[in-house]
């Protein structure tokens, strides 16, 4: 049936959770620009013949096709433009270091497009604020206090505050940092607010 592999792609973003990002349909975008090139070319060879040969009863025909032709094209840019959004909502979640199995869910070109996305954010970050730019992508809700206490929930490490000391953060330790240091490592999975 015409339009059922564009209508599938749309389907499927549409079952997929809100800020989740399903495996890129490389095959069914291609069977889909696949159905638009044969409407296309189907169409060319009927408007062809009813020009040269005065077949008026082919018009009805070219125009359900070139319909078709649009609902697909629709459908194809509503997929790629909705991954986009999700993209771009995942670069203010994550950070700019996506976990890999949210990579793994994109295309190439996608991974293009979100680097670039990132260099354009930090660039604009910088300009903002003085020297040091001014990273708008944290406290994404106004923090009631300065500095929370966390739990980490894995080893990550060495972590440098501002005043020049380090912490180490082991697994299950529990400290009390600055909201907006920490706010990137939660949202990672690395720490989590301890709530008194």
């Amino acid at each position: 049936m015409l339009c059922e592999k564009a209508m599938e792609l749309v389907r499927e973003l549409h079952r997929a959770a809100e800020g989740r990002l399903p495996a890129f349909n490389e095959d069914g975008l291609r069977q889909v620009l696949e159905e638009m090139k044969a409407l296309y070319e189907q169409n060319q060879s009927d408007v062809n013949e009813a020009k040269s040969g005065g077949r008026s009863d082919l018009i009805p025909t070219i125009r359900f096709r070139h319909c078709s032709l649009l609902r697909n094209q629709r459908c194809a840019l509503a997929y790629l433009y909705d991954r986009l959004l999700r993209i771009r909502a995942l670069r203010w979640e994550y950070g700019s270091v996506l976990p890999s199995d949210l990579r793994f869910h994109m295309s190439a070109e996608e991974m293009e497009w979100f680097n670039h996305y990132k260099k354009s954010l930090a660039t604009y970050m910088r300009s903002l604020g003085g020297e040091e730019g001014l990273d708008i992508t944290q406290d994404m809700k106004p923090p009631k206090s300065l500095y929370i206490e966390v739990r980490c929930l894995k080893d990550y490490g060495e972590f440098e505050v501002d005043d020049g000391t380090s912490v180490l953060l082991k697994k299950n330790s529990q400290h009390f940092l600055p909201r907006w240091k920490c706010e990137q490592l939660i949202r990672q999975g690395v720490l989590e607010h301890v709530l008194s």
